[in-house]
């Protein structure tokens, strides 16, 4: 059975015309912030030695919780509108963007990565050890690698930009 929800104020939310997207991802990083906190207040209030006193009330910790669960979720609601509706250049929306520049970062590392391993350092003292050699060529890797760093980083500029240029969808 689920557990029973806390009564929410009565208050009415209000929306922030001309919020910018990078505002609201602000916003939703300190919505996230907030949570991790709650929580810990919360675990720190569930048990109590007999006789002694809650540091804070749960119930209310518990309320709190749930409001800003709600605002981010609606929050990254609103972000994942924005995001899909946008468009960074005719025919790709931000959220396409986003995923190519994760991609870009993904394949960045991969290469570097790669690079780094392929890196042969001999410390042979006779002519009887294993000789080790590297099976790709470390400077295309490496140049790789840049090249994807580079394409990450123009694109995440860009990205940045649109953030502070168009306003968040209901």
């Amino acid at each position: 059975m689920p557990p029973a929800r806390t009564p929410r104020s009565p208050k009415k939310r209000k929306r922030t015309p001309g919020l910018k997207l990078a505002d609201a991802l602000i916003l939703r990083a300190d919505c996230q912030k907030r949570i991790e906190q709650l929580k810990r207040r919360l675990l720190l209030s569930v048990k109590v030695q007999e006789g002694d006193r809650l540091p804070e009330d749960p119930a209310s910790l518990l309320g709190e919780l749930t409001t800003v669960a709600d605002d981010l979720r609606s929050l990254v609601q609103r972000i994942n509108r924005t995001n899909s509706s946008t468009e960074l250049d005719p025919g790709l929306t931000i959220a396409d963007a986003i995923a190519a520049r994760d991609n870009l970062k993904l394949m960045h590392s991969a290469y570097r990565d790669i690079a780094a391993a392929a890196v042969v350092t001999q410390d042979r003292r006779t002519k009887s050890e294993v000789r080790i050699r590297s099976t790709v060529n470390v400077r295309t890797m490496q140049r790789n690698a840049d090249d994807f760093a580079k394409q990450h980083r123009e694109l995440d500029a860009k990205i940045q930009a649109a953030n502070w240029q168009h306003d968040l969808h209901d």
